[in-house]
């Protein structure tokens, strides 16, 4: 169930003219939270430094409650969850970015939180090459737990989001629109897919309109929540550098896949490359150990033996190893215990019985 009266008025916060992002959270901590806003006189408001007349009766006028009303009941019958900026559930790597939205829409159930999450992005115009990799790695992490993020944009963006479903990697669409309608329209069927593993995020209210303003807005939050962002294809001009260039702003780490020269979508992928903007990819364990998330392999546990037969040289040695930690091999052959060829046997023998463990400086300990 929703908190009505505290949505209500979250809502209508990002629906005041003139009111953006920074705007709003000033507004926040001036009046001491978001109900207080619409409480606040204009005297009050004019004293607030972000703040002038036109936006100040904007907010007294009220005039876009009415919006949010229409707004309230579109996410109740369709079981969207509006995220604020000050709730748990908010992406906690985007706010930690200086434009992150003032309040998310979120339909899905992914965690916004997840440990691990990666980006992948790139041109429209996928080829071969571009989708081979992207299958290829998505088959790779699918054992690795790591969540997949993309602009749902025809292109890298719906092959990132189609190879994750199939490979049960839960997988985010970012949509540069309200929830609504699904753009492009070839993707329909593939966002209600990802809402029953992952989701679909988006800033836009439900009526807000697919808009080319709205592209760099989506490309922020693809770089702001993710750990690190993967330019499979592009061109010298496009959204995926545009986003890249944001995650680089951000401090996340950026990864291209390199290509021919003379291959016009992977022009923009080698220009991060040779311009340091980007670390070059070329398959899942490069972003494992970039990232260190590659798990050591643990060594299976042998069961010594309870009972092992040593012979006499063996019980000497390892009778002299019990008394001292660590011992070199001179210090056993001062011991005048046999020759330096039955003592080299010996010791091997121990080693394979899993007593003895050889250590750099022909040094000897037991296991």
């Amino acid at each position: 169930m929703l908190d009505e009266k505290n949505t209500y008025y979250q809502i209508a916060l990002t629906f005041i003219p003139n009111v953006g992002d920074a705007i709003a959270k000033s507004l926040i901590s001036y009046c001491g939270g978001v109900e207080n806003i619409f409480k606040t006189p204009k005297s009050k408001l004019l004293k607030i430094p972000v703040i002038g007349e036109k936006t100040a009766q904007e907010i007294i006028n009220k005039s876009y409650f009415e919006r949010v009303d229409i707004e309230l009941s579109f996410i109740e019958k369709y079981q969207i969850k509006p995220i604020f900026f000050t709730d748990t559930l908010y992406p906690q790597r985007l706010k930690e970015c200086i434009d992150s939205p003032i309040l998310l829409y979120y339909k899905g159930n992914a965690d916004l939180n997840h440990p691990k999450i990666i980006s992948i992005v790139g041109t429209r115009n996928a080829t071969e090459y571009g989708k081979g990799f992207i299958k290829k790695l998505c088959e790779d992490l699918a054992q690795e737990n790591i969540l997949i993020l993309s602009g749902l944009a025809y292109g890298i963006d719906t092959y990132a989001h189609r190879f994750a479903l199939e490979n049960n990697i839960q997988n985010i669409g970012v949509l540069g629109h309200g929830m609504q309608t699904i753009y492009p329209a070839q993707n329909k069927t593939l966002a209600k897919q990802m809402v029953t593993h992952g989701g679909l995020l988006t800033e836009f209210a439900s009526q807000h309109t697919m808009l080319p303003s709205n592209f760099p807005k989506r490309n922020r939050i693809v770089a702001g929540m993710c750990d690190a962002i993967i330019v499979v294809e592009s061109a010298m001009k496009g959204g995926a550098l545009i986003t890249a260039n944001i995650a680089n702003s951000y401090n996340k780490d950026v990864m291209a896949l390199p290509g021919n020269y003379d291959a016009k979508y992977s022009m923009g992928c080698n220009f991060l490359l040779k311009t340091h903007k980007a670390t070059l990819i070329e398959s899942a364990a490069d972003l494992l150990k970039l990232m260190a998330w590659t798990t050591p392999k643990k060594k299976p546990i042998v069961q010594k033996e309870l009972f092992i037969e040593l012979n006499k040289l063996e019980a000497k040695i390892v009778s002299q190893l019990k008394q001292n930690e660590i011992i070199e091999i001179d210090q056993f052959l001062k011991l005048h215990l046999c020759t330096p060829g039955e003592l080299a046997t010996a010791i091997l023998e121990l080693e394979f019985k899993g007593l003895v463990l050889s250590l750099p400086g022909k040094r000897y300990k037991l296991t």
